[in-house]
């Protein structure tokens, strides 16, 4: 029953983002999420050398992987991960017009069997919408091999995410939360970083953490 419970949530997250999926992209670069990732990524701990194999896990509309060519440049082996076809396509195109042809996969993460181990994890606001975020984190440390790096945006408690919570129904973590959800599930917590201005730094906080 729990996993029809969670099979059928999945389903209706995935709608609402589908509908969405048209004015997502240029939503988040207003709201100032682009250039906060850009920040975010741009510390120079555990830059990758020569071609690395990166995923984007729930990718959206492309936002957190697009900063990453950005800093990266297209050195890249890029896979976008998302159940919503609708932002797939969004976030391929974004993509393309940066010159990279990124592999998608349509399928939510408990699903998701690469024929590879990554180098690179990104998610953005994925564990609050996962019914176990442990579990989520353990299955995002199976998808690299040992010192691969994950790089987690992930909301925090602020009134500004009792409003967001309305319509998405989601969860927010304190940092001491999340480094005991990364130590438990294979990762080890290498640094946080604060969001320095505008929504980004109301509503989320970014961790590197490395796979152990």
């Amino acid at each position: 029953m729990l996993r029809l419970m969670t099979d059928v949530s999945h389903q209706t997250l995935t709608k609402r983002y589908d509908r969405a999926a048209g004015v997502w992209g240029d939503k988040m670069r207003t709201l100032g999420y682009y250039d906060a990732y850009l920040g975010f990524l741009s510390s120079p701990v555990s830059r990758p050398e020569g071609m690395a194999r990166v995923v984007d896990i729930g990718c959206g509309s492309g936002a957190f992987a697009e900063a990453w060519v950005a800093i990266h440049g297209q050195q890249t082996a890029l896979t976008l991960l998302d159940p919503s076809g609708p932002m797939l396509s969004r976030a391929t195109a974004a993509l393309a017009g940066r010159g990279v042809a990124a592999e998608t996969a349509e399928a939510r993460l408990d699903t998701y069997t690469p024929g590879a181990p990554f180098d690179h994890l990104l998610a953005a606001h994925v564990i609050e919408h996962c019914p176990d975020p442990e579990a989520a984190l353990a299955q995002m440390r199976a998808l690299t091999h040992p010192d691969g790096r994950l790089w987690l945006v992930a909301s925090k408690p602020h009134w500004c995410n009792a409003i967001i919570w309305l319509q998405w129904r989601h969860r927010t973590f304190q940092s001491e939360e999340i480094a005991a959800l990364l130590s438990t599930s294979g990762w080890e917590l290498e640094s946080d970083y604060a969001f320095p201005a505008g929504p980004p730094s109301r509503t989320s906080r970014g961790y590197l953490a490395r796979a152990v």
